[in-house]
């Protein structure tokens, strides 16, 4: 099976097992893989039948959902180039002479329908390096070379291959889907089909409810999803979003990374995705890289032997006793080290202790234990080491 049967079997048993809402919106980045006006509007008209239903449980809807799936699987696709590096950064450094921060040297290889996380504590570097990356900011030392499935016309066509959103987006005026049919219109697109990829859009970052809405009438949340929406329909290259989860709920942050993955993995147009971010499990659960900079610096090779490592177990854990007695209750388990940071406790032991050792002892100790994970393979180790 082709990648493209694989997804549209995983899509139909989404449908099958009633998980609705989920198996929708794959169906939507199937469709929108295909880039066919037909089956844009296709799935315009189900996004339609499916705001008026209270709940999407109707068996006609489905069985048109999984039709219009069914259409999907005889177009043929040609798959977008995912081996060769978007971006290649060597050596890039940027120094501020008042404050002395200096961020790099950074090495790094960017391919597209890959996610990449950027964290880090505060005064890092995280956005420098982002709009360093976007051509924002100059760089004192080190190249950066793109390769782009086109090579850009000019600094323009760059820029809708290569876009950045910072955490503050700026304010528009008018209502949404006019303005995202005036970036169409901005970009060449054919007239006739501005409307019907602009609500295809609409449909899939669930914006179809609000598509009249103006600026401030919407909440952060959907303002960030309209600057999504805004981006893609540029088909960009490269995305590069400073905090985007800044202002969302924790059940809109899952929503968006989940999205961001899928459309990052699009099979015909895959985008290469550097997203910064304080939510750092969120964030882990949706990258296939984290790239860690400390004091301004990142070392791949580093991070990436560390993480082939055998690890020791480090378990961050919040436990309502004091550090005295949460130490003589882990000491029969090889416990090496136990610190608080006065929110969590954080218990490194050695390389023979298990995780679920650590959960037998405080569930025969009945703690009242509030919240524990196993950090070991998490970037959360960089902040604690």
């Amino acid at each position: 099976m082709t990648s493209s049967q694989i997804r549209i079997e995983e899509v139909k048993a989404y449908f099958r097992q009633q998980d609705y809402a989920l198996a929708f919106r794959r169906l939507l980045d199937c469709a929108m893989d295909t880039q066919d006006m037909a089956i844009y509007r296709e799935a315009i008209q189900l996004t339609a039948a499916k705001e008026q239903q209270k709940e999407n449980t109707d068996p006609a809807w489905v069985s048109s959902c999984l039709g219009l799936l069914d259409k999907i699987a005889t177009i043929p696709l040609q798959a977008g180039n995912t081996q060769e590096a978007v971006i290649a950064g060597e050596n890039l450094t940027k120094v501020y002479g008042n404050s002395g921060f200096a961020l790099g040297p950074i090495s790094m290889q960017i391919r597209k329908g890959q996610v990449y996380g950027l964290v880090g504590e505060n005064g890092n570097g995280k956005t420098t390096l982002l709009r360093i990356l976007a051509r924002e900011l100059f760089h004192n030392e080190g190249n950066i070379n793109y390769t782009f499935s086109k090579a850009p016309a000019d600094d323009y066509d760059l820029r809708s291959k290569l876009v950045y959103i910072p955490q503050r987006t700026q304010k528009w005026h008018g209502g949404l889907q006019d303005n995202l049919k005036f970036v169409l219109a901005n970009y060449g697109v054919k007239p006739q089909e501005i409307e019907t990829r602009v609500l295809m859009m609409i449909a899939r970052l669930g914006l179809w409810n609000y598509k009249d809405l103006k600026w401030h009438e919407l909440s952060s949340g959907y303002k960030m999803r309209f600057e999504l929406a805004r981006t893609l329909l540029r088909q960009p290259e490269v995305m590069l979003l400073d905090e985007p989860l800044a202002n969302l709920d924790i059940l809109a942050q899952q929503m968006i990374l989940e999205d961001l993955k899928y459309i990052s993995n699009s099979i015909t147009r895959p985008i290469a995705l550097i997203l910064s971010s304080q939510q750092l499990y969120e964030v882990e659960k949706v990258s296939d890289k984290v790239i860690f900079l400390k004091q301004g610096k990142y070392n791949q090779q580093e991070q990436e032997q560390k993480a082939n490592e055998a690890q020791k177990l480090i378990v961050e854990m919040d436990v309502n006793v004091p550090k005295e007695k949460l130490q003589e209750v882990l000491a029969g388990l090889s416990l090496e080290k136990l610190s608080f940071n006065g929110g969590q406790f954080i218990a490194q032991f050695s390389d023979s202790t298990r995780f679920s050792q650590v959960l037998q002892v405080l569930g025969h100790a009945e703690l009242e234990l509030v919240y524990i994970r196993n950090i070991s393979s998490s970037s959360r180790r960089f902040f604690v080491a």
